[in-house]
Order: structure tokens, then sequence, then C-alpha cells
């Protein structure tokens, strides 16, 4: 649902707000963007403040505890965990965490008194990413108990003791299986029982045993495991994998559930469906594995005899006694789900979009309740691919993206499962390219009420990066990375025939395709390779449409950190490495004819973009330009410290005005540089 007449964002704020309502407008654009003026030297520089990027209580985990489900926040700030009272269909308290981006785990104590969370950060902060809250005094805020060294927690589990066990994972290093006593309240370091594994995402206890999965879910290849389940003696301290054979193929275990004396498995898929399994704990070696049709199973529940879980394509059930597998009658688009509980015959489901379900599996109905309506906290969240043209501007978050009407000042958040990683808007339609395995989606805001699914690729090609348009061929350009097989490909695809096509490893096996730019028909390949071991930095010219390589150039050894982005104009590809390093090539001669160290204003992950003759580009600090003629660089606005999730993005609309992020707010940029 959208509503067309701008409200008051003021009122909005104080009322909730969720994907599918105006999350932000204003009656004119005029009076409610700030501009402000930079001038210096022979150029001027107008930047205008367009609000928030995208406004939302995006979500990342849920938990019933009772009758009241908690619900992790996502990418916002300060990090928080709401209480939604089922009876009243109400949000009624709330604690803020106020460490990482984002809260992936919850588990509650056999007492149901406790609620304990993991927080996922960008980077080791050094505080305490493991805190408790205390659900008998919700009013009181949850307390820091611990940290683990891996950083991220993905996932915890309570024993029936009312011990803690988590488990994640930090970039480079094999995860490790983690302990809090809160008898002592100590965070203990359990061991790691596969150091091949690039992250754990799941953990199950039971009064005997604690049982740890994991894979490569993320930065996978290059030798990482695959599906791994091990099993804890928590009397004698040691490991021993129990991973079903069948499963091992899949990238990861994704969760764990124990019910009564079995335990449920389930895993990721990638070039396989995910699978589930259930396992008999007083023998393991005893199970069945069931394959799915979904790319991953997880949100584990059950009632007993009944298992219920979300795939991607919506909730099923799995009979225990007879080991069919239904799908879960539901009204509607469920999208991404984050939490699913069973009790008193009632399917509680919580969806990344920004609702609660309640589903009857039996009778086939359900209620939803949006969470912004009930009161939760809607607030600027960290933003991904931007696009835009002279209408829209359009800002992708989590299960979302919102739609800056520039004549109005209306903010529209639509909703589209995953996240718009890129996009591109080609006369007035927004394509974008869709985290994870989701392909490539589409929204024609003339005929549409929501983004569709427009392509889909090869699942395991789950990522794309880098989405631009090759006019002489007529045809979107795609670069993407494989976090569980590690490599990339390039997906092109024609807006006029529907026609696709995906080269997987284009530029080699380790290597992803970070970035994608096009002249006079021939697509530039960026490669870069996330892991420890390999080449990086490579250039490969493409044709799209013969689908074959051209030439390759290997940037200098000391710019071998991986390309961070592209742009081409005239005869020249302007480079950007991901430590800042810029490099120039002659594509005449295929030459690189400049170089320079950036490093200052360019210290990571960058955007360029080519409009009104110029390149420009902006990092995570700071938004510049090139001269066309002597490659130097000038800041033209410095401290802009967007926002970004995933890094940074620009884009320019047909009139050459630049739009990123300035904090969490979307700015557009006119620059008219001196000549």
């Amino acid at each position: 649902m959208q509503y067309s007449r701008p409200v008051d964002r003021r009122r909005l704020l104080l009322a909730g707000g969720a994907l599918g309502v105006t999350a932000a407008a204003a009656p004119l654009l005029t009076a409610q963007a700030r501009a402000q003026d930079v001038s210096g030297g022979s150029s001027c520089t107008r930047v205008t403040d367009l609000g928030p990027g995208i406004e939302q209580f995006a979500l990342m985990s849920a938990l019933q505890v009772g009758d009241t489900v908690y619900i992790g926040s996502r990418n916002l700030e300060p990090t928080r965990v709401i209480a939604f009272h089922l009876p009243t269909r109400k949000v009624v308290s709330q604690t803020v965490l106020g460490t990482g981006h984002s809260i992936q785990a919850l588990a509650a104590d056999p007492t149901g008194r406790y609620l304990y969370a993991g927080v996922l950060t960008k980077a080791d902060e050094g505080r305490p990413n493991l805190f408790r809250w205390d659900l008998t005094t919700p009013d009181k805020p949850a307390e820091a108990v611990g940290r683990t060294e891996d950083r991220d927690v993905r996932d915890l589990a309570v024993a029936p003791d009312g011990t803690v066990y988590a488990v994640g994972g930090i970039p480079g290093k094999a995860p490790a299986l983690w302990m809090y006593d809160p008898g002592t309240g100590k965070v203990t370091k359990l061991g790691v029982p596969d150091p091949k594994a690039t992250l754990a995402r799941t953990v199950a206890a039971t009064d005997t045993t604690v049982f740890f999965g994991a894979g490569s879910t993320l930065v996978g290849g290059e030798g990482a495991s695959k599906a791994s389940l091990y099993a804890y003696d928590r009397a004698s301290g040691t490991f021993d994998n129990v991973t079903p054979p069948e499963m091992e193929k899949d990238p990861s275990l994704r969760e764990l559930l124990v019910v009564g004396d079995r335990l449920v498995v389930s895993t990721a898929g990638s070039t396989e469906p995910a699978k589930l399994a259930v396992m008999e704990l007083a023998d393991l070696s005893s199970y069945t594995v069931t394959p799915t049709t979904g790319k991953v199973v997880k949100n584990l529940t059950s009632d007993g005899e009944t298992v219920y879980f979300a795939t991607d394509a919506g909730l099923y059930s799995y009979a225990t006694a007879t080991g069919v597998v239904a799908p879960v009658p539901f009204d509607g688009d469920l999208g991404e789900i984050w939490g699913l509980d069973h009790a008193d015959g009632t399917l509680t489901t919580v969806s990344g979009y920004g609702f609660v379900a309640e589903v009857d599996p039996v009778a086939g109905t359900s209620v939803v309740t949006d969470l912004g309506e009930a009161g939760a906290p809607v607030s600027p969240q960290t933003t991904m691919g931007i696009a835009a043209d002279h209408r829209y501007v359009y800002v992708g978050g989590n299960n979302g993206i919102a739609r800056h009407d520039l004549r109005s000042g209306e903010v529209v958040n639509l909703r589209a499962p995953g996240e718009a990683k890129d996009a591109e808007v080609l006369d007035g339609v927004l394509y974008t390219g869709q985290y994870s395995s989701q392909g490539m989606w589409t929204y024609d805001p003339e005929k549409d009420e929501q983004p569709r699914r427009l392509a889909a690729f090869p699942s395991e090609q789950n990522r794309p990066l880098d989405v631009c348009h090759d006019a002489v061929n007529g045809l979107l350009l795609v670069g993407a990375q494989s976090d569980t097989e590690g490599g990339g490909s390039f997906w092109t695809y024609s807006p006029e025939t529907g026609r696709k096509t995906a080269h997987i490893n284009p530029v080699d096996a380790t290597q992803l395709v970070r970035a994608v730019a096009t002249r006079d028909g021939v697509a530039y390949l960026g490669g870069d390779n996330p892991t420890a071991q390999g080449t990086r930095g490579t250039l490969v010219a493409f044709d799209p449409v013969a689908g074959r390589e051209l030439w390759r150039l290997d940037l200098p050894a000391t710019f071998t950190t991986g390309v961070a982005a592209l742009a081409a104009r005239g005869r020249h590809l302007y480079v950007l490495t991901r430590r800042g390093g810029f490099l120039v090539v002659d594509l005449t001669i295929r030459r690189v004819i400049h170089t320079a160290d950036h490093r200052a204003v360019c210290p990571g992950f960058a955007a360029m973009v080519t409009t009104g003759g110029r390149v420009y580009g902006v990092s995570d600090t700071t938004l510049f330009r090139f001269d066309p003629r002597t490659f130097a660089l000038s800041t033209v606005v410095a401290d802009i410290d967007g926002g970004w999730y995933s890094g940074p993005h620009l884009n320019a609309d047909r009139r050459g005005r630049l739009y990123t992020m300035r904090g969490r707010n979307l700015v557009r940029v006119d620059d008219k540089p001196g000549s």
C-alpha cells in the first residue's frame, strides 16, 4: 500500500511507519530540502539535503517469549530490541543496546526471565557484544554481560541449566564456540572445531551437548569448509564431527533446533537446494535428510510433531512421522522471514518488510500487524545503492527501496526482498541488482505498485555489486560476487528482449567482479579478491554480446589491493583500488598512463560516475572529482561521511546533478567546476 498524500515527518516518526507507507514527505521540496553553497577557487558547489535516505524499523531477528515477540533491529542507530505484545498487537517496551549495527541473535533462558542478545559490528569496537535483558523489569535497560573475540554474534543458545553459548565470526579467522556462565559472569572460548570454516551461523544446546553449525556463508572457495556440524561434549570438552554426508555439499549449516529427543538441522543451499535433517540425539548416526525447493531453510520451530520452517519462498511444514514437506498457506508476500515461533496452534512470523503475521497453519488464515503502526520506532537506516533520474531518486535499504519524488518531496518506501546493492534508472524505469540470490528486480512507477523480480541468475552468484548501462548494445551490465563458492560473475540483461547471460568467473576462479564500466560497447570488469590468497586487481575487457574476453591487464604490483570502482571517459578508464590507489588506463594502447595515491580521501571502498564531461568519485569520507586533463583530484564535499552499509555509491541524473549520502541523509550536489 502507498499513500500519495504527503505527511508531516515529525507526526509520522511519533506514530511509527513501515515499508509500503510514506516514510517522509514535504508539501514542497523547496520547503523541505536544505541547501548549502560550498564555493572555492574557480568552482561553485551547491549541496541540497533531501532528508533521510530511507527511514524504517528494519529488523534482523525475532523470538517469542510467552505472549510477547522480541525483535532485534538492523542497520539502525542505536541498536535496540522492541517488545511486540501479541494480545494487544502493540509495541509495549524496548531496550537500547547501543553497540554494533544489527542484532541477529536472540535467545531466552529456560525460565523466560532473561533475554540474551548478540550484536554484529563493522569493526571490532572492543566493547561488549553480548547483552541480557531482564524481562520482569522491561523498563530497565539491558546490561552488557560479555564479549566474544569473534566480533560478530550470529546465534545464541541457552542450555537447560542457563549456560549461554554463542557463535559467529570475524573476517579472516575461523569461528569459535563461546560460553557465557551467568554464575561467574565470564565468557570463555571453548575451541575452534572447524579451522577451515569462515562463519558459524547456528548453535543449540542440551544438558550434555552443544551443537555447532558452520560453513562458508561468506568468503567461500579457496579451500573453505562447506556445511559442518560438530557436537561438543560439555563434560569432556571435546568436539566430534557429526555432519550428515548428504549435507556436506551445501555451503553452510543454517539452523539447529532441539525438539524432545531429536535435533533438527537445516542448511543454506547454493548449487543445490537447501536441506532439512532430523537426527536422533541418542544416536546421531541415525537420521533422515529431506531436500527442499528453497535456497535456504531457517527459522525452525515445532509443535512436537511437525517442524515449521521458512525459505526464500515462504512458510513450510515438515511432518516428522511421514517426511512430507508442504507449504503453509498465506495470502500475501512474507518477504524475508527473520522470526518464526509456534504456540497454541499459531505461527508467529516476523517479516523483514516490517510486520508480524499470526498464521493459523490449519485454517490457512492470518492476521498481519504493521510494526510501525504498532509503535515501533522509525529512524534513518544505513543504505545500499542509489539511482536517479529527473523525477525520482531511489535509495536501497534492507527489504525496501525509498522512492524520493524530486517534485513534491514525498518519500515512499517500496517493498523489495533482500538488498538493492546497486541500481540504474532507464527511461523512468528502475533496475536493481538484488542481494541475496534475488537476481535483478525492476519497478516502473507508471505501472507497478511494488517492485517485481525481472530476471534470475545462478543462485550461488548471490551478491550483485555494480550495475551500469551499455547504451551501445542496449544492455544492463552487472558485476557479482559468489559468497559461498568464491570468485564471481558478469551478467547482462536486455530490457528490450529480456535476454540474459551469466559469465562465471570471467576474471579468474578467485576474483569477483567488483566494478563494471562500459565504452563503445565493450565492458570493463574490475577484479577483487576478499581472501588473503590469490590474485587481485585484474582488469578484463569483455565483449558483452559475443560473451568473450578481448584482453586483460594486471594492474601494477603496488596497486594490487583489488579494484573498488571503474569509470570511463573518452579513451580513458579511471580505476580506484580498495586502498586508495588511482590509475588511468589508456584504452587505445592498453597501458596505465597515470597513477596516484589517494588514501587520504579514499581509504577503502569507493564509487565513481561520469557526468558533465568529468569523473566524480565518492568514498566513505569524501566526494571528489578528477581533472579531465591532468587527472588531479579535487575535493567537492569534504567530510561527507555517508551512512553506507556495504560501501559508498554515487549516481547522477540526466542534468548532471549528483546524488549520494551525507551521514544518513540523501544529498543532491550541483557542482560547477571552473574551466
